[in-house]
């Protein structure tokens, strides 16, 4: 089979330990699954309209907002959640899923992220009770769902870098039948989301990549290369 082919969504910064570890993770991937894996940072500022998404067999939005364009990124999770392309989304990309999902499924055109319009009266994203920078914490995951089944458990421990989380006063309108929370942390709140009528679209306010920076291969970046191959064939 051909390489699987992934777009990195989000603003490469060697400073970040998120997109540090994300080439290690998808090296592991690689090694342990056999697969071919090539990816392609994409520039946030530079994902247009015309922009050759359809080129890549996966997209993954990663870690590190504000992005330098919101709308570049929303334009690419546009483009997985309506051409079934695997998707998977990680701290920034779980905002941005969100926010995306609430604009242009549910037509909440003011909706906005609260690290860039904190005034806004519909702010999706905001700052969360306690700050997650560089904390662990234990994640209960829905059974059934494509994470679980991931991650083989119900239970996982995994880390953050984030300061955004979902508003709580949207939570409930955010949640249909087609967007299904499937993580939730130890305080029970929302750190995992699925859509229900899609092949693979997962995001999560937690890093999964982080792992590979400890040699361990990330079992939700595993089943995201996993469904991209399926995609690929």
């Amino acid at each position: 089979m051909d390489a699987v082919s992934i777009a990195l969504i989000g603003d490469y910064d060697p400073q970040v330990t998120a997109h540090q570890a994300i080439p290690v993770a998808l090296g592991l991937v690689a090694e342990h699954t056999g697969l071919t894996v090539k990816f392609e940072w994409l520039p946030t500022d530079q994902i247009h309209a015309d922009t050759a998404l359809e080129r890549f067999d996966g997209i993954w939005c990663v870690p590190a907002s504000p992005y330098k364009s919101e709308e570049g990124a929303l334009r690419a999770i546009s483009f997985a959640r309506e051409q079934q392309r695997p998707f998977l989304g990680t701290c920034g990309g779980f905002q941005h899923a969100l926010l995306e999902f609430s604009r242009n499924v549910l037509g909440w055109a003011d909706a906005q992220h609260g690290e860039t319009s904190p005034d806004s009266e519909r702010a999706l994203l905001t700052p969360l009770s306690c700050s997650l920078v560089e904390a662990v914490d234990s994640i209960h995951l829905l059974p059934g769902s494509l994470i679980a089944k991931a991650y083989e458990t119900s239970e996982i421990r995994e880390g953050y870098r984030c300061r955004y989380g979902v508003n709580p006063q949207f939570e409930r309108d955010l949640l249909t039948q087609h967007l299904q929370a499937t993580g939730h942390d130890s305080a029970g709140d929302l750190r995992a989301i699925e859509l229900k009528d899609h092949r693979f679209f997962v995001a999560t306010l937690f890093q999964p990549e982080r792992a590979a920076l400890k040699g361990q291969v990330p079992p939700l970046v595993r089943a995201f290369i996993e469904a991209c191959a399926e995609h690929r064939q």
